[in-house]
C-alpha cells in the first residue's frame, strides 16, 4: 500500500513541475517577445547565444500573476535577478529599509575613534 501510495505522490509532483515549467515557457517566451533582450538593471544586452541568462522577474513575486500585457515582468540577468530575490528576502527579515521609513543602521563604525588614534600617531611622531 505505502508503494502506491509513493508512486500517487511522485506522479503529483512530476505533474505540477511539468505544468511549472509549461507555464514557464509560456510567459517568457511572450516576455521575451515583447520586451528588448536587455537586463531592466544593469542593461546589459543579449543576443542569441547568453539569451538562457536573461530571466523573467514578477514584479509583485507572484509566480501566477502573469497578465498578457506583461505589466507584471520585467527582464532580469541571471544576477540581478539573484540579487532582487535576496533584497526582498532581506527585507522580510527586516535587515533593510521595508519601506515604512525604517531601516536596518550598522552598529560598527570602524571611523569612530580615528581623531584619537590619529592624534596619538602625532604624538608619537
Amino acid at each position: 500500500m505505502a508503494k502506491q501510495d509513493n508512486d500517487k505522490l511522485d506522479q503529483v509532483v512530476a505533474d505540477a513541475r511539468r505544468a511549472r515549467d509549461q507555464r514557464e515557457l509560456d510567459y517568457r517566451e511572450q516576455a521575451l517577445k515583447m520586451y528588448p533582450h536587455i537586463c531592466g538593471r544593469c542593461c546589459r544586452e543579449f543576443v542569441r547565444t547568453n539569451l538562457h541568462e536573461l530571466t523573467v522577474h514578477h514584479r509583485d513575486h507572484n509566480h501566477s500573476n502573469n497578465p498578457p500585457d506583461g505589466s507584471n515582468w520585467e527582464l532580469l540577468c541571471v544576477y540581478c535577478h539573484d540579487n532582487e530575490h535576496q533584497r526582498q528576502l532581506e527585507a522580510a527579515q527586516g535587515n533593510t529599509s521595508t519601506g515604512n521609513g525604517k531601516s536596518a543602521s550598522a552598529t560598527f563604525n570602524p571611523f569612530a575613534d580615528l581623531k584619537s588614534m590619529l592624534d596619538g600617531k602625532q604624538e608619537r611622531d
